[in-house]
């Protein structure tokens, strides 16, 4: 490794104190919204389902705010975007759940969670930047 490249890697280690300072607080999040939403045996899996929306409307806020309004910041979109919002998504567990789902014979609910999961956080994306930028809009002169 050259000389550039181990400056380069200890001048992003900022950059990933604060990813994971963001994902613990999203994953934080997360856990407490699991555990005040418990899913039965068999039952739609409904605390990862709203947290992969809800996740995805500020994802798609925050991005048009980053990209869109906010000054450049070399913290903001890892913290927010990587960190936050990645660590309070969790589509995987969504796929386990869906398995768990369909193993357990309940092919029906895994499909609709499934499609659910998917059409709902695009859309949930495309309004959150939405929202963000007609609120953005009427601030302006």
């Amino acid at each position: 490794m050259t000389a550039g490249e181990q400056r380069g890697r200890r001048r992003d280690l900022d950059v990933l104190g604060v990813i994971a300072l963001g994902g613990g607080i999203g994953s934080i999040a997360r856990y407490g919204l699991a555990k005040g939403i418990p899913t039965p045996a068999g039952g739609f899996p409904w605390a990862t389902f709203l947290t992969n929306v809800v996740g995805c409307a500020v994802l798609g806020g925050l991005m048009y705010l980053v990209l869109d309004i906010w000054p450049p910041s070399r913290y903001r979109r890892p913290f927010f975007g990587v960190g936050v919002c990645g660590g309070f998504t969790t589509f995987s567990t969504a796929m386990l759940e869906s398995r768990g789902l369909l193993a357990s014979g309940h092919g029906a609910t895994a499909g609709a969670y499934l499609l659910a999961s998917v059409v709902s956080g695009l859309a949930a994306v495309w309004a959150g930047a939405g929202a963000v930028q007609l609120v953005a809009k009427g601030r302006k002169p």
